[in-house]
């Protein structure tokens, strides 16, 4: 069975820190182009990061720079997101998807894991 699955999420306080994972099982994650996206209730689902199959490039919306990192372990079949700084604008539902391109918009992928909710509150 071919799947996407994420971990990591939670409920932190503003200014704190978590790190997402997103493993691949059934198939291998290093050949694809990996996204990180994320939906609040009533919003649309939005491009957060991606990194591509070839060489690593990372890309990141505009207003999260500086604060997200995404980072594949081709090793351990895992692309990561380290989210420092969080506010609670970033509380989502936050996705994965494996596709042959790494783009910011939520189209061409292939595969999308079922997400991992992240809360941020005090």
């Amino acid at each position: 069975q071919l799947q996407l699955v994420e971990s990591g999420g939670g409920l932190v306080q503003p200014g704190g820190s978590l790190r997402l994972s997103c493993t691949a099982s059934g198939f291998t994650l290093d050949s694809y182009g990996i996204g990180w996206f994320r939906q609040a209730p009533g919003k649309e689902r939005e491009g957060v990061s991606c990194i591509s199959s070839v060489g690593g490039r990372a890309y990141y919306a505009d207003s999260l720079k500086g604060r997200f990192t995404i980072s594949r372990d081709n090793a351990k079949n895992t692309v990561y997101l380290q989210m420092n700084s969080l506010k609670p604008e970033d509380t989502a539902v936050y996705y994965c998807a494996a596709g042959p391109l790494a783009l910011l918009a939520p189209v061409g992928y292939d595969y999308w894991g079922q997400g991992t909710q992240v809360t941020v509150s005090s």
